[in-house]
């Protein structure tokens, strides 16, 4: 997720990038303590590598990727973060009275102090869900509970689900990731509205929207790093791209379809290095 700012370059880097400047000086204070002591160049380079590989089954941990099945409801992923570690996060799982939630969410900025505020956000949010919390009211005790631990810069988009296997409905609320997408034999389509981002303003309210799944049918929800996924030509893989897959997976089960969309979006993005991580989540009815 990009920060954009009409703020001269060198000015924008610490208005965007608040921590990732504090991160890199106290990496470099850190540095030159250990060298005042002894330590040369190469045992601190290889302290920083361990300290990110750390890092990352850290978080590896902390995302959900085996699917989650409760017939006839299958719930599949991916995560792809551009770095060692990424500000993407994702989780699905079924609540008390049998039915099933799921978020996910996209940090601005990436690298590691992204992937700290993830953690941050995701422990928020397993603080909340757990209830069976309408998702406008999750999102708002989000929003709320971020707002008291503001990091600079940093705030996050977010989507959270619930579906309810008795009645077929999926209830969510949005805040600033791209509109779910309704997988239909009759056709796909956006559905809902965005929302304000999660801990970056006081008192933000969410609507609510439901979408009723009929068998077959299925829903993609992913973070703005699919969409925006650029070619070496500088144009974004965008929504009519991801739209197109869908229509030609509708009959595939959730596996399928996110191991299509993936490999379209690699094959567009060629030998480029992505941009930002990437991440989705389908629930599908069979």
């Amino acid at each position: 997720m990009g920060a954009g700012s009409e703020w001269p370059e060198g000015l924008q880097a610490v208005v965007s990038h608040p921590l990732r400047l504090a991160e890199n000086t106290a990496s470099d204070e850190t540095g030159m303590s250990l060298r005042r002591n002894g330590v040369n160049s190469k045992k601190i380079e290889q302290l920083r590598a361990f300290e990110i590989e750390e890092a990352r089954n850290i978080q590896q941990a902390m995302v959900c990727v085996e699917p989650l099945k409760l017939h006839p409801v299958e719930i599949v992923s991916r995560f792809r973060p551009v770095a060692e570690v990424g500000g993407d996060f994702l989780d699905y799982f079924r609540l008390e009275d049998h039915r099933m939630g799921l978020y996910l969410g996209d940090v601005v900025g990436k690298g590691l102090a992204a992937a700290m505020y993830a953690a941050l956000a995701m422990g928020t949010l397993r603080g909340i869900h757990k209830r069976g919390t309408a998702p406008t009211a999750v999102l708002e005790l989000m929003n709320e509970r971020l707002r008291m631990r503001v990091v600079p810069g940093r705030y996050c988009a977010v989507q959270y689900a619930v579906y309810d296997p008795a009645t077929r409905q999926l209830s969510y609320a949005n805040a600033a990731l791209p509109r779910p997408i309704l997988i239909s034999p009759q056709g796909c389509r956006e559905v809902g509205e965005g929302g304000l981002p999660s801990g970056l303003f006081a008192d933000a309210q969410y609507e609510g929207y439901s979408v009723q799944l009929e068998p077959g049918e299925a829903v993609l929800f992913c973070t703005d790093g699919i969409p925006d996924a650029r070619n070496p030509q500088g144009d974004d893989f965008g929504l009519e791209r991801v739209l197109a897959v869908c229509e030609s997976h509708v009959r595939a089960d959730a596996d399928a379809l996110l191991d299509r969309l993936f490999a379209e979006v690699d094959a567009f993005t060629g030998d480029d290095l992505p941009h930002d991580d990437m991440t989705a989540i389908v629930l599908k009815v069979s």
